[in-house]
């Protein structure tokens, strides 16, 4: 007779560090399941005939297949079918909303929570990488060479899936370090680097080759790509170009964009202290943004000492696009945040009578209006109204904006023939990421702007099935 599934509604919990030892330490925040909570929780799936959360995935991992195997306790088996669809199981199971994506299709959360499939990935990898030791082999080469520019999400996938084809994959990375926005942008304390670098050795193995400090556009035109042999190229460049609002005092000290106070901690280790790239450390600091890299820097901002973290944003706490554990996190860490709150102006030190004065050119605070939400927007979402007369100040020493970012501008230096819409972003075909460069596809941030680590891998699987077509007909 077969095993009744778990009908308990509730997750098996994920064990965590405790708030007020993790704001003091850059260790990983979630400290991932034991091998019996895993089971449990994969008795919770009820293995639905349609797989409804296999739509919900991008790269389309087999999800109640390999959820069966973790049932079984076989969980090598469940990663060998993660790894048939993911390049990066590890980091996946890490940093993908998968409260939006494979779980918000799960039919377990219609009247409870859904099964904790990110959580389960995240378990199988690291089991595999403390257990196995299966060694990688490299598949026969077909004698055929492909370019890939950016070591990113997108590109890890596309040169993965390319690799296991037999093809000869070069990663050109700006960069002196691989892993793109996975490297440079998020905090060891969610995503340990020795996780990310053990997933990109594992393309090193499979034969991809990346060279870091090439600038596609500078260093290298995609002309000189294909003078070198590449028969085909994916532009995965990724969304490298913070924005910012235009108001008074943006180019103060000790403002700055997510984009550099992350990479400046993440990639360069700027909180120590003998490091080259020193950055603002204790003090208060407010974060601009809602997201998941507002959370990201206001956190990080949290174990460099500051006294005291603000997250100000515009919308109210229902329209904050962060996932909602690290807006959870983030509130246990006691973090402070400002709904329905607008920066217009931030405020400096002004000395006029000592111009020597260290403290002229720094931030003294920042200035802001209350808001409310009136009509929705072109996306559905209520339009933030400024109230008149609602203007108060907050006293803080840093500012950092993280609102957005847009595709690297350096995109457009590649080649000239390489069109772009008004935003910065490629233009490609939809089905295969062909740009209008024979040859030539691309897919993740680099063409729809800032997005998800899941999308981009999963448009670097498109890509590299469009190359392999190509170079197959051609």
């Amino acid at each position: 007779m077969p095993e009744l599934p778990n009908l308990r509604n509730d997750k098996n919990k994920m064990p965590v560090q405790d708030p007020n030892v993790r704001i003091h330490n850059f260790k990983e925040v979630a400290l991932g399941y034991e091998e019996a909570a895993a089971i449990d929780e994969a008795k919770r799936c009820l293995h639905c005939v349609h797989k409804p959360c296999v739509n919900g995935c991008p790269v389309r991992v087999q999800i109640p297949d390999f959820i069966q195997k973790v049932k079984e306790g076989d969980f090598e088996g469940a990663y060998k079918i993660i790894t048939h669809s993911s390049t990066l199981p590890a980091v996946c199971g890490r940093v993908c909303p998968q409260e939006t994506q494979c779980e918000s299709q799960c039919v377990r959360g219609i009247k409870g929570e859904p099964v904790g499939i990110g959580r389960l990935e995240r378990f199988v990898a690291d089991w595999h990488n403390l257990n196995s030791n299966d060694e990688i082999s490299r598949p026969a080469p077909n004698g055929h060479k492909v370019a890939v520019v950016g070591s990113g999400p997108s590109g890890l996938a596309c040169a993965g899936d390319l690799a296991k084809l037999g093809y000869s994959v070069t990663i050109f990375e700006a960069l002196h370090k691989a892993g793109g926005v996975l490297s440079y942008g998020i905090p060891e304390f969610r995503l340990p680097k020795n996780i990310l670098n053990r997933e990109i050795e594992n393309l090193i193995k499979l034969g991809v080759e990346i060279k870091t400090n090439y600038v596609i556009g500078r260093t290298l035109t995609i002309t000189d790509l294909f003078e070198k042999g590449y028969e085909g190229v994916f532009i995965g460049s990724g969304a490298g170009l913070p924005r910012f609002m235009g108001i008074e005092g943006e180019s103060l000290n000790a403002v700055y964009s997510a984009n550099e106070f992350l990479t400046r901690c993440n990639l360069m280790g700027a909180y120590k202290d003998d490091s080259a790239t020193p950055i603002m450390k204790g003090g208060k600091v407010a974060v601009v943004g809602g997201g998941n890299v507002a959370m990201d820097a206001a956190r990080t901002a949290l174990r460099l000492g500051a006294e005291k973290v603000y997250i100000i944003y515009r919308r109210s706490e229902v329209e904050l696009p962060a996932r909602k554990e690290e807006i959870e996190h983030a509130k246990e860490e006691g973090i402070e945040f400002k709904f329905l709150t607008n920066p217009i102006q931030i405020l400096a030190y002004d000395n006029k009578e000592d111009p020597k004065d260290q403290k002229n050119g720094f931030v003294m605070g920042i200035r802001c209006i209350r808001m409310q939400l009136g009509e929705p927007d072109e996306r559905g979402r209520r339009r933030p109204v400024e109230i008149a007369g609602s203007e108060f100040d907050i006293d803080v020493d840093c500012v950092i904006m993280a609102i957005g970012t847009s595709p690297n501008p350096l995109i457009k230096l590649m080649d000239g023939s390489l069109e772009t819409n008004k935003y910065g972003g490629i233009i490609v075909e939809e089905t295969t990421g062909k740009t209008s460069i024979e040859g030539v596809y691309a897919g993740g941030d680099a063409v729809t702007g800032a997005a998800t680590v899941i999308s981009a891998m999963g448009a670097g699987r498109v890509g590299a099935q469009a190359i392999d077509n190509y170079i197959k007909n051609k």
